[in-house]
């Protein structure tokens, strides 16, 4: 009969679970019998050994029928963490995935590649989550266990934060609040257990944690404030007269334009709504007495501010109107843009002179990424067809809508938030308008929600403007 090593069975934890000990070596945990028997079996111990021999098997802490498992505990403990984990992991991959293949910045795709990376960790932990809350096989499972949670803890804690700047419902609200209690839970409990102990170099790891934390605040920080700010865009806008030409058939000048524009700056931009006016100024002679007081009409009756002490009772005619570039399309960094039109102006036309008025509305690629393909599509307001976009044209005249979904290229914004949608107007006889906001075409938004958005994706608009006297054309026909 062989001589075997002494087996050590030492007292149960706080848990039941019994280590057993062979030679001075740890070689397994046991929740009952069964369970060393298997321990041991494997060792080449007999299947009919004798637990209760005191020379074979050493009792600590408590005899043969000391085993204290709470199994149905541990067993709902090991579910919920689990839950959670996969829940928290999956939420990460959701608001991460999207920044690290699509941002426009490579800040941006960083803050989302860490995200990634944080989601994977937590796949990591709930592997580990298996081994912690069963044999605790390996020494590092708790402090893996610990870092996804303090993950789950530090993601939740964050959103929870960006989401109280608006309080806004969103769907997610019902998964990271409830996420954020589970991450308390849990993280009290993996304290109160020491789950870090055991690990090897656990200076190494604090310090590992530490350093992953401060650099993905970093990035966040400077993917949503510095990068925007360091990068500003520049609109280069013009308008200018053509030589004319006389029509030899009517009574018309042709007066050739040229519109041109030029993404002058560092982020390319989506243009969101744009046109141009021609029309043809007509003004009276004034005695220039009181040009304070003339200057008080112009303001009256046309909100012009432009002071003029020789004429007034300025009136203004449109003679053309369109648009220079395609809602929804974009212009990137150098891009170039020109159009040409030809506009008749009749020989017999009162105008003194003729005024060019060119503008375009546009959103930083950065900041934002719109649904183009969902935007570019014109609805007229005066066809009933279109369902939510029709208007009676008696309100709202012959509009054509734009409307398209736009998303922050900070998807965790966009998860603490209601859906926001961009809208252009645009008629011929209308001023171009634009909103970002809520507002779906169904019930209403305060102004002060679409400014904060106006801001947040960073729209503006580029004006340019030009002028040709009219007895300038007529000269140059004549000639």
């Amino acid at each position: 009969m062989s001589i075997r090593p002494w087996v050590i069975v030492e007292a149960p934890d706080h848990r039941g679970l019994r280590r057993v000990v062979v030679g001075g070596k740890t070689v397994g945990s046991a929740w009952s019998p069964a369970q060393l028997r298997d321990i041991l079996g494997r060792l080449g111990y007999p299947e009919d050994m004798d637990l209760e021999d005191p020379a074979s098997v050493y009792w600590r802490g408590g005899d043969s029928g000391e085993w204290p498992d709470r199994a149905g505990r541990r067993r709902t403990i090991l579910v919920l963490m689990v839950a959670g984990m996969l829940a928290s992991m999956v939420l990460n991959m959701v608001i991460g995935w999207p920044d690290a293949l699509g941002a426009l910045t490579f800040a941006q795709r960083i803050t989302g590649s860490l995200i990634v990376l944080s989601a994977v960790v937590q796949g990591a932990a709930v592997i580990a989550m298996f081994d912690y809350w069963r044999r605790r096989q390996h020494r590092i499972s708790g402090a893996v266990a610990l870092l996804g949670v303090l993950i789950a803890f530090a993601t939740d804690g964050l959103l929870l934060l960006i989401w109280f700047d608006e309080k806004e419902y969103t769907p997610y609200l019902l998964v990271f609040m409830p996420l954020l209690g589970w991450s308390l839970w849990a993280l009290w409990l993996l304290v109160r257990e020491r789950a870090w102990e055991g690990t090897p170099r656990p200076k190494t790891f604090a310090a590992g944690v530490v350093v992953t934390a401060v650099l993905t605040a970093v990035s966040l920080a400077y993917s949503t404030m510095y990068q925007p700010a360091a990068a500003p865009t520049h609109f280069v806008l013009k308008a200018e007269f053509g030589e004319p030409q006389a029509d030899h058939r009517n009574p018309f000048v042709h007066v050739p334009l040229k519109f041109y524009m030029k993404n002058d700056g560092g982020i390319p931009v989506y243009i969101i709504n744009n046109n141009f006016t021609v029309y043809g100024r007509v003004a009276e002679p004034s005695g220039g007495e009181d040009r304070l007081k003339e200057w008080r009409a112009s303001l009256d009756e046309k909100h012009e501010e432009d002071a003029e002490r020789y004429v007034n009772r300025l009136r203004f005619t449109k003679v053309s109107s369109g648009r220079l570039y395609h809602p929804g399309y974009s212009l990137d960094v150098g891009q170039e843009y020109s159009m040409e039109r030809v506009v008749q102006i009749p020989v017999s036309a009162e105008f003194d002179t003729v005024n060019v008025d060119l503008q375009i509305t546009y959103m930083r690629k950065d900041r934002g990424k719109i649904d183009v393909a969902q935007f570019r599509r014109a609805h007229r307001s005066w066809d009933k067809k279109e369902g939510r976009y029709y208007c009676r044209p008696e309100k709202c005249g012959e509009e054509l809508y734009y409307h398209g979904r736009v998303r922050h290229n900070n998807n965790l914004v966009n998860v603490t938030r209601k859906p926001r949608y961009v809208t252009a107007v645009w008629s011929p006889g209308g001023t171009p308008m634009y909103s970002i906001s809520s507002f779906h075409f169904e019930g209403s938004v305060e102004s002060s929600e679409e400014r904060r958005d106006v801001e947040r994706y960073d729209v503006s608009t580029a004006y340019a403007d030009t002028a040709v006297p009219v007895a300038e054309l007529l000269r140059a026909v004549g000639d």
